[in-house]
């Protein structure tokens, strides 16, 4: 095992357990331009603060799309990355990619409530990890907002599978998300990992928001054939070749591949419509799993319910759904 379940810190462990009881959004508007990975469109992206209860809204300014709420029920694709969508009306569907390292990193901070506005028809990629985004969101603060959190407690466990790869969500037995990730793959230079983490924002900061987005070598190719990671270089992703990282700069951490699995993960997850209060326990799984997992938990109400992050843990016994 490569992570440890750390001890709270941060914001929330530090500050008084009141303001970590209540939703939060950024004190300030704040922007940035970047790359995005798949167009190589520089695309502007600018974060605003949001009135209690608003969720996490996706806007874009270049096109006539209704706002986007960031929930799995408005994901239309998870092939290469998260994409939310809706009908255009005409048959012609516009999307916003790549927001799965942006919701992480809201998830990680704590942040409840924002408008995330992009003109263009994806997330930028900055450096491929979650670290710019919580730049930018400690840069524009945080603060707390009056309305209480209520976080989504699972009360049944729930799994989906596809293969040998798995992903599922039991009850918590205590409070908050933790995450269980382990990955298998054929190239020797990632092989066998897992980590364990308790999802809370000094161990986001520290341990995964600087973790990359990987690709393997063969795969770029095919990717350039379709039209596909035109943004893509060694400065925001990283390249594996058989037993070698391409990076001249190598590897962030030992263990980086499982733990951008991880804030795959958390941003996938946060698409919940809040902070899950559970178990998360995930193998070779990644977008399109972490999706489906969420439209089964909702399919049904006796899985999950909403109450406060230290409501009650006696739920019922975990059973598979």
């Amino acid at each position: 095992m490569n992570g440890m379940l750390p001890q709270a810190s941060g914001p929330i462990g530090s500050a008084s357990r009141h303001e970590g009881q209540m939703q939060h959004t950024i004190r300030q508007p704040i922007s940035s331009i970047g790359t995005g990975l798949h167009t190589g469109r520089r695309i502007n992206l600018q974060l605003s603060p949001a009135p209690e209860n608003t969720g996490i809204v996706f806007r874009r300014n270049d096109v006539a799309l209704p706002p986007l709420a960031a929930r799995y029920d408005t994901v239309v694709d998870t092939r290469l990355s998260t994409v939310l969508g809706c009908d255009a009306g005409d048959g012609h569907a516009e999307r916003i990619a790549t927001i799965e390292h942006l919701m992480a990193a809201l998830a990680g901070c704590g942040v409840d409530n924002i408008f995330i506005d992009v003109n263009g028809p994806e997330i930028p990629v900055f450096d491929g990890s979650a670290a710019e985004f919580v730049f930018l969101v400690e840069c524009a603060g945080i603060t707390a907002q009056s309305a209480p959190r209520l976080h989504i407690h699972m009360d049944r466990t729930v799994r989906v599978e596809d293969g040998d790869a798995f992903a599922e969500l039991s009850p918590a037995t205590q409070p908050g998300l933790t995450i269980d990730i382990s990955i298998d793959f054929p190239a020797a230079a990632i092989g066998q990992q897992r980590y364990v983490t308790l999802v809370e924002p000094g161990a986001f900061r520290q341990h995964l928001s600087t973790a990359r987005t990987f690709v393997l070598q063969p795969e770029i190719d095919y990717l350039h054939s379709v039209g596909l990671a035109r943004g893509g270089s060694l400065d925001n992703a990283v390249v594996v070749n058989g037993d070698s990282v391409v990076n001249p700069s190598g590897l962030r951490h030992p263990d980086e591949f499982v733990r951008h699995k991880v804030l795959d993960a958390i941003g996938d997850l946060y698409l919940a419509g809040g902070m899950i209060s559970g178990h998360f326990r995930g193998h070779k799984s990644g977008h399109t799993l972490n999706n489906r997992l969420l439209r089964k938990v909702f399919a049904e109400q006796a899985n999950w319910r909403r109450a406060p992050l230290e409501a009650s843990l006696s739920t019922p016994q975990p059973r598979a759904a």
